[in-house]
């Protein structure tokens, strides 16, 4: 029997980071190449996929934020390796990268946490304002949103936990 594991990005904001100290980020949705993504983007490669999964986590975290108005407006994204048994089956609409949680995730299971930069602030919190109007298909919505994902986010090995949390905050 082989440990597979499954390489999942959670969306957080800087508040949860705290979490990982503790019991660990809760069970939640989050997102993870699926069977559902492969068939729909047929043609990526693996680190393709893996940037799709990924960029919906950031645009999940956006919504999050608009969720904690007193959270940094930064977005985060932690990436974990699941034992797939862990990772629970998403909506399965074609082109899906959703994925359940079926346990809080414990910070020995985090590969990297992503944050925004300062220099992102001003987009993500007009972003957060309006992600719900922008997912309703709300163009001008989608351009405050669009401005926020220009924004590459910051990479931090998980070491850097206490760091990234004092930086933030």
């Amino acid at each position: 029997m082989t440990d597979e594991r499954v390489r999942v990005y959670v969306p957080a904001t800087v508040p949860m980071l705290t979490l990982l100290r503790g019991e660990g980020l809760p069970a939640a949705s989050a997102h993870a190449v699926t069977p559902a993504l492969r068939e729909w983007y047929a043609e990526g490669d693996e680190e393709e996929l893996e940037y799709v999964a990924f960029t919906r986590a950031a645009q999940d975290a956006l919504q999050l934020l608009r969720a904690d108005p007193a959270a940094p407006r930064r977005r985060v994204v932690v990436s974990v390796d699941l034992p797939a048994a862990a990772v629970g089956r998403g909506d399965g609409e074609l082109g899906s990268s959703l994925v359940e949680l079926a346990a809080p995730v414990p910070v020995a299971a985090v590969a990297a946490i992503h944050v925004d930069g300062a220099d992102a602030v001003e987009d993500v919190a007009a972003a957060a304002q309006v992600v719900t109007e922008a997912l309703a298909g709300d163009p001008d919505a989608q351009f405050a949103v669009d401005g926020a994902e220009d924004h590459e986010l910051e990479w931090y090995d998980v070491s850097e936990l206490e760091l990234v949390i004092r930086a933030t905050s």
